[in-house]
């Protein structure tokens, strides 16, 4: 059997980490044939709750599981060394009463920290993916702490949002999910995020035109997909685990599988100054992969709708950028 890949999970006693840890265990993301070692993160109070998710690991007997190393918080060196993946779930949710901005100080420090241990005990290939909210700024201050770690490594998670868009085009039009292709999310995964109805198809034509409904497209559409998270809160008294969970592994999927002709799929990652966007900045696009190496896809042309939605979301980033600048060394 081939070397273990070393995959570490942050706050992986959380609801989005149990969700995630036991299919990465299973052989469904890295193929039956490959053994993982899962390193699992968490606070220090935390401990205990992953001494039993570490038993429940046991107890399903996965054949691709090859150990567990378990790390606490503090030692951040210790739960990432020689991981080819580093799932960065863990991030403090937004009190009452904060505000976007706040949120995004409070969060800098753990991932100022999170980023210098990924530059100094991962793997030489390790790739990062941050899911802990405001991903995308949280995944900006990270990589500008690790300089070793090549930019084209890094992304944050905009694939729940495209998961919801699909959903709710297939549901729309009554067709299967499978058949809704090529729709990505441009920008910040927040409530300023354009999924990109007008590039997307529906069965090989496009959605406008399957839909048939411009005013449900611009507006309960886009009003869905952005507010979701907080309709999920609002239903359940909790936020997304499940589906948050199933999004960081269709986003690992994506990068290690080539990209189907005519389709894409989502994430936010640095830009290369594509489509008008600050190089450097986190941003959602449309993705391909061949398997090996992501770029972002070219050519795609924005009606005034869209673009002022990009805009929107985009002057969204710089503010997120402005309020962290002094954590972005380099």
């Amino acid at each position: 059997m081939p070397a273990p890949i070393h995959v570490a999970v942050t706050g992986a006693a959380g609801n989005i980490g149990y969700a995630l840890v036991f299919r990465l265990a299973s052989g469904e993301v890295f193929g039956p044939d490959q053994p993982v070692v899962l390193h699992l993160v968490e606070i220090p109070p935390v401990l205990k709750a992953l001494d039993g998710v570490e038993m429940e690991l046991d107890d399903c007997a996965f054949p691709t599981l090859a150990g567990v190393v378990k790390a606490d918080s503090d030692h951040l060196e210790d739960g990432f060394a020689d991981c080819n993946w580093v799932l960065c779930v863990g991030s403090i949710p937004r009190g009452k009463g904060m505000e976007r901005g706040d949120l995004i100080r409070v969060n800098g420090p753990i991932f100022t920290s999170t980023g210098q241990a990924i530059n100094n005990a991962a793997a030489k290939d390790v790739r990062v993916l941050v899911v802990g909210n405001p991903c995308n700024t949280n995944c900006l201050i990270a990589m500008h702490n690790a300089p070793d770690v090549p930019r084209d490594r890094w992304y944050a998670m905009t694939m729940l949002d495209q998961n919801r868009a699909q959903s709710q085009l297939a549901q729309k039009s009554g067709q299967p999910v499978s058949t809704v292709k090529n729709l990505a999310i441009w920008g910040n995964h927040s409530a300023t995020q354009f999924p990109d109805f007008f590039h997307a198809t529906i069965n090989g034509k496009t959605a406008p035109e399957v839909i048939g409904d411009d005013a449900w497209l611009q507006g309960d559409f886009i009003t869905t997909v952005q507010k979701r998270g907080a309709a999920v809160i609002e239903a359940r008294g909790a936020s997304s685990a499940a589906s948050a969970a199933n999004a960081a592994i269709d986003t690992v999927k994506a990068v290690r599988a080539k990209t189907p002709s005519g389709d894409c799929f989502s994430a936010a990652v640095c830009s290369d100054g594509s489509y008008g966007v600050d190089e450097g900045l986190m941003f959602g696009f449309p993705l391909s992969s061949d398997g090996q190496t992501c770029s972002i896809q070219q050519g795609l042309d924005h009606s005034a709708f869209a673009q002022e939605k990009i805009n929107a979301t985009l002057a969204e980033l710089r503010e997120e950028r402005d309020t962290v600048k002094d954590l972005l060394p380099g």
